[in-house]
């Protein structure tokens, strides 16, 4: 499958089959776990099955979930960071978004799961433990089938001038430039990615040879790092596909301001 096509109609699975996951399916998903973990130097995170899953969603059934609803899966994946820092953040979601698209080849569906605001105590209760500071799940399964006659809602995105900008945010970046670098693709589809309530709070700016990533701030004052490893996943995928060989590099920088708006400076990767 082509990523362009895959992110353009990349959908969170919400509705799931109560069926089980055969043995071969179940030891491929565990051998996907590992060879993330593996790639990722086996420093930031593991990947855990949890196979209780109704008892996990009766428990946290109106306590966390997708836009405050709890999301019904026969199997939950528990990404549990073994140090908490930024860098452990950006990671995980980085390699739980890839790990994300690998299932689909198992005709699997999957969803985040927000349990930051869960209480330990709980978390331990269901989780183990080892396991009560996990702020995400995945849900898992295999998705429901859908009514060819309902139409899915979708949501509005914005254009790639508001998210792409030359040398600093606020100064537009022309169509032509875009095209001329070999980029106009990769930016059209990358609006498409997944984010918290689909807020799109990435931004980026074009610089020589190189394109910096700028996370929004909430209304709240706060940042969700999980979008920026999403975010981060998608481009140095779509790039592959345009021969880009660069890798990410996390930058500590001044906040900027823009527009009214407050931005964090993440990283930056070269093309």
């Amino acid at each position: 499958m082509l990523m362009s096509n895959f992110l353009k109609n990349r959908k969170s699975v919400r509705d799931f089959k109560k069926k089980k996951l055969d043995m071969r399916t179940k030891t491929e998903v565990l051998e996907i776990f590992k060879d993330l973990e593996e790639e990722a130097d086996n420093k930031y995170f593991n990947f855990i099955l949890f196979e209780e899953g109704e008892k996990i969603y009766k428990t946290l059934d109106g306590l966390a979930g997708y836009s405050g609803v709890m999301i019904e899966s026969p199997y939950y994946i528990g990404v549990r960071l073994r140090e908490v820092n930024d860098e452990s953040i950006i990671t995980a979601s980085y390699y739980t978004e890839k790990l994300m698209t690998l299932l689909t080849n198992e005709n699997l569906g999957s969803c985040w799961v927000n349990v930051k605001a869960v209480d330990r105590g709980i978390k331990a209760e269901i989780l183990g433990e080892e396991n009560k500071n996990i702020g995400y799940l995945v849900a898992l399964g295999y998705p429901k089938a859908k009514n060819p006659f309902v139409q899915e809602p979708t949501s509005s995105r914005l254009g790639v001038t508001d998210i792409v900008f030359k040398d600093k945010i606020g100064n537009p970046i022309s169509s032509q430039e875009l095209e001329k670098r070999g980029l106009d693709d990769l930016f059209y589809y990358i609006r498409f990615a997944p984010s918290n309530y689909n807020l799109q709070p990435w931004r980026f700016i074009l610089k020589d040879d190189k394109v910096q990533l700028l996370l929004k701030y909430s209304d709240e004052g706060k940042t969700d790092l999980m979008d920026a490893g999403i975010i981060m996943y998608y481009f140095k995928a779509l790039g592959r596909v345009i021969g880009l060989k660069g890798g990410w590099k996390l930058l500590d920088g001044e906040d900027i301001e823009y527009g009214g708006s407050k931005y964090r400076l993440i990283g930056e990767i070269s093309l």
